[in-house]
């Protein structure tokens, strides 16, 4: 939660005209502060599917698959809205984000728990070692049909008849990471020893695993003609820094393999570590954001987007642009310089998430001591 705080307070303010991803412009510390960010999502989706299996210790089938599937359905609601609004400022604007994929993903789950823990695993690992092999097919291959392929698959502008429909996760490869946090729910209860090595063992070779491929280009990851915003394939560069940063640049929209092997692989190292490892103030700091997830969410991108209003005002920098779409929808003035450093960034970042603290102390006691509300699903 708190990285992708990061990464979002970049999108609003820095003033930097090309992407971390950009190997022929990017340097190191630019990259390492997007880099560092793509840990983010895979955690979300595989720790929904974690959560959903703790939650169905305590409750039966059947109340877990309602829960997912009124969950899903709210968290499907709430990017069109009121996420939606947060980051365009936009009535009625929202895109296939990361809030709408996951809901999504627990509406599937639902129909997987009945299902005996080998097989979900099964699903989940043959889908993310195998959906790369589709990354050819293109939506002209779909006729009237190019939105199925990009929900489903690949990122990019879809089409639904008159409705136009900006796709950043396709639905099967985040699907499948969810499946997985499910399938190894098991591995979490009690914060057991035996639970933490095989987590551990797993992130290992998920890393031994990227390293072998990427270094070999053998599979997992889409060639540049392909990939959203990768140059694919990795090669010895002219500098150690920029061969290091082709190395880890792997393709997220949607999420190669290579990409889920990296970022899962460290996950599962630091759920291990950090079980026993953190220092305990510095865990329940963490904790607090942790335990209302969708409330620092919605807040955070809130706060940020008034944030780069306020400071755009003090800083005589154009603004009316954030009012009317944001970097989703609309553009600085042409010839109007925008935003800033990325010291002002990192500084701007470390200020949300220290503001945020406060109120997501508030709700986590809040929620605490109104457990059977409406309160949970946020």
């Amino acid at each position: 939660m708190v990285f992708m705080a990061l990464d979002h307070t970049r999108d609003f303010i820095c003033n930097i005209p090309f992407e971390p991803e950009d190997i022929n412009q990017t340097w190191g510390f630019y990259f390492l502060v997007r880099w560092v960010t793509h840990f983010c999502a895979p955690a979300f989706f595989f720790l929904a599917g974690v959560g959903a299996y703790l939650y169905g210790r305590r409750h039966s089938a059947g109340g877990l698959q309602m829960f997912l599937v009124s969950r899903g359905v709210w968290l499907v609601v709430l990017e069109f809205t009121v996420v939606g609004f947060a980051w365009t400022f936009h009535p009625g604007w929202g895109m296939f984000g990361v809030i709408c994929c996951l809901g999504l993903s627990m509406i599937l789950l639902a129909a997987f728990v009945r299902l005996p823990r080998f097989v979900v695993m099964a699903v989940a690992l043959l889908t993310i070692a195998t959906h790369d092999l589709f990354d050819g097919l293109k939506p002209a291959d779909f006729h009237s049909h190019q939105w199925l392929l990009f929900v489903l698959h690949r990122s990019g502008g879809a089409h639904i008849g008159e409705l136009h429909l900006f796709v950043l996760f396709p639905l099967i490869p985040w699907c499948a990471v969810t499946l997985l946090g499910f399938s190894m729910g098991f591995l979490f209860e009690g914060n057991s020893a035996s639970g933490r090595r095989t987590v551990l063992w797993a992130g290992a070779g998920a890393l031994a695993l990227f390293v072998v491929l990427r270094a070999s280009n053998a599979y997992g990851n889409p060639s540049a003609a392909i990939a959203h915003s990768t140059p694919g394939a990795w090669h010895v560069m002219p500098t150690l820094s920029k061969t290091v940063i082709l190395f880890l640049d792997v393709e997220k929209y949607p999420p190669s393999l290579q990409f889920l092997l990296m970022t899962l692989g460290g996950i599962f190292v630091l759920l291990a570590v950090c079980a026993t490892r953190f220092p305990g103030w510095f865990r329940r700091i963490l904790e607090t954001y942790g335990r209302v997830p969708l409330f620092f969410y919605i807040l955070h991108l809130y706060v940020i987007h008034l944030a780069a209003i306020l400071l755009g005002f003090v800083t005589h920098q154009p603004v009316s642009w954030l009012f009317h779409g944001g970097f989703f929808l609309d553009y600085p003035p042409d010839g109007q310089p925008y935003g800033h450093g990325l010291g002002v960034v990192c500084a701007m970042w470390i200020g949300v998430v220290v503001l945020l603290y406060f109120p997501c102390t508030w709700f986590a006691r809040v929620k605490r001591e109104h457990p059977d509300t409406l309160l949970r699903f946020l």
